[in-house]
């Protein structure tokens, strides 16, 4: 694609919804995943922007509120407004005296800092919506896609719209990642961004944070949990990678967590308590990345390699968790895991519906990598189509209910 050029984020139709019914609307997500360009292009003339960024505009914000927000008037889009928390008891007031929806637009890329100051001022006025890296429907221009179910009417769809996806275009894709310098400008420099990107992340997001002391020691912990994309989160084992206590392994996973960097997969139980208490599995939200921190030099060695299925598998709940984060929506997705330690690598969750799937780096699963359905098919929950997302060119059927879900179709 054209360096430049903006493409339709799904996000856009979520923003639209929130601004005819909240008079705050917050977009937040990692740096560099397109908060600003979507939301200047959302709010087009009529919404005045206001960047942080500006040394002046900052000063005002931080030292003297009351006269930004009268040199400054709604509709506006405030960016990064992490940086000047002070705004969100003035912003409150002002929502309050004019009561009108949609008067302020903000965007933010700390949520460890940012969500304390938003839930403690805005409280029932604003809503929250997160922005991750492209996904491949918005590259697609098929951003008006709904979130994605495992439905063969719905999966033909996708595929008819989408064609096929061959193993190296696949790895290509996963090897540079999401991030929209990178999704929109084959000529750009992959490791050149992500080491930058990195640099950028730890001096300003991490280095003013009081639980990371070392940033070495934060490096390698965050290197363990890119190797680790994929299995359940073990904050022993990041930890003595790491050199470091379990404890500080385990806020460290929360601030890669809060920065927009991972997802933590919670395992489905009927009993929701029994569902809390047992133990996460870890995904980072940009294959690329991850690719990187893992040290993969090229997309064919990724593909060859020991986490080759790993960083797939990673890849493709990515792009399901953004079909409904990018809707506005939670996910509501889930793995399975008994006590006998049979697995389900994802369970989506909806209406009552449980829709099983698994994730293959084959081009012909089998029968034999769906069984595990069938055992939670017994205990009696109300079972939906199910799948293996793989490198199937087409979607055929495994067994009843349960397809091949070719990759192109996410």
């Amino acid at each position: 694609m054209t360096p430049g050029l903006y493409v339709e984020r799904t996000l856009g139709g979520a923003i639209a919804r929130a601004s005819r019914q909240f008079p705050v609307v917050l977009v937040t997500g990692a740096r560099q995943v397109g908060k600003t360009t979507l939301l200047r292009e959302a709010g087009g003339a009529k919404r005045s922007y206001i960047s942080l960024d500006d040394p002046l505009v900052l000063a005002l914000a931080k030292g003297d509120p009351p006269l930004f927000l009268q040199r400054y008037r709604p509709p506006m889009f405030i960016d990064e407004i992490q940086y000047a928390p002070e705004l969100l008891a003035h912003i409150k007031m002002e929502a309050d005296a004019g009561r009108r929806a949609g008067m302020f637009w903000i965007s933010g890329s700390q949520q460890f800092h940012l969500m304390k100051g938003i839930s403690e001022s805005l409280a029932g006025r604003v809503a929250v919506l997160n922005l991750f890296g492209m996904s491949r429907r918005e590259l697609l221009g098929e951003a008006n896609d709904k979130p994605f179910l495992p439905k063969p009417a719905s999966i033909a769809k996708r595929f008819a719209k989408a064609g096929t996806l061959d193993l190296a275009g696949l790895y290509q894709r996963i090897w540079r990642g999401s991030y929209p310098a990178l999704s929109l400008n084959a000529k750009a420099d992959r490791d050149l961004f992500y080491g930058s990107y990195l640099q950028t992340y730890l001096q300003r997001d991490v280095r003013d944070l009081s639980e990371v002391g070392n940033q070495r020691s934060f490096i390698r912990f965050l290197k363990a949990a890119a190797a680790r994309s994929g299995q359940l989160a073990n904050f022993a084992e990041m930890a003595r990678d790491a050199d470091v206590a379990p404890n500080t392994a385990k806020r460290w996973l929360s601030i890669l967590e809060a920065s927009g960097l991972i997802w933590l997969l919670p395992p489905w139980h009927g009993n929701l308590t029994k569902r809390l208490v047992k133990t996460l599995k870890l995904y980072f939200m940009d294959a690329g990345l991850c690719a990187y921190l893992t040290e993969w030099s090229t997309p064919k060695t990724l593909e060859s390699g020991a986490m080759s299925g790993a960083i797939f598998e990673t890849w493709a709940i990515g792009e399901i968790l953004k079909s409904f984060l990018h809707n506005g929506l939670r996910p509501p997705l889930y793995y399975y895991r008994d006590k006998d330690k049979k697995e389900i690598g994802l369970l989506i969750v909806t209406d009552g519906v449980i829709y099983p799937l698994e994730c293959k780096k084959t081009a012909s699963p089998r029968g034999s990598d769906v069984r595990q359905f069938h055992g939670l098919a017994r205990k009696g929950v109300n079972m939906g189509p199910g799948g293996v997302i793989c490198l199937a060119k087409e979607s055929f059927p495994i067994e009843r209910n349960i397809f091949t879900i070719p990759a192109s179709a996410l």
